[in-house]
């Protein structure tokens, strides 16, 4: 099995854990989804050589896992400021660019205390990561984006809109 191949089995992985973290409720538990798929993610970039999205998914892991225990703000710039040094060191052009703004919304989101909010810069993030993965030609990678979006998507519908209808 070839390097490509790899990348594109560990990211389908990750996508089973990335659309179970936007089913659940919990923060705590959305966070621990998230750093399990982001262990597949970043191999699978590190594969792909690149260096710039496999150093933020790492970063990621250690973003969610700190995420779980604190929300601090004072952690969330901590590694919104990382994500932003190891972007420029690791500059590979425009992939760079969307890859480290897909973070830092992720970033901000993470550090959020409350799910709503939570889902909403990932979101955004998501959309950053979904531009960066095509661009990086990655197609089960740019599957897992839409995927997570629309878990994400309905994820907030059930617990957010259907909610608020079912109240009325």
């Amino acid at each position: 099995m070839n390097s490509f191949v790899l990348s594109q089995v560990l990211v389908g992985i990750a996508i089973c854990f990335d659309l179970l973290s936007f089913q659940l409720k919990k923060r705590t538990h959305i966070v621990l989804c998230l750093s399990v798929a982001g262990v597949f993610i970043s191999t699978h970039f590190l594969l792909l050589e690149k260096w710039t999205a496999a150093i933020l998914m790492m970063i990621a892991v250690i973003r969610y896992v700190t995420s779980f225990f604190s929300t601090s703000n004072k952690l969330m710039v901590l590694f919104v400021s990382v994500s932003f040094v190891s972007a420029a060191i690791t500059f590979q052009g425009y992939l760079s660019v969307f890859s480290c703004l897909g973070s830092v919304f992720q970033t901000l989101g993470a550090f959020k205390s409350d799910d709503k909010k939570l889902r909403q810069f990932m979101i955004i993030g998501t959309l950053f990561w979904l531009c960066h993965n095509y661009l990086a030609a990655s197609p089960v990678a740019v599957l897992m984006e839409i995927l997570f979006l629309s878990s994400n998507l309905i994820g907030y519908y059930r617990f957010y809109f259907r909610e608020r209808k079912l109240e009325n």
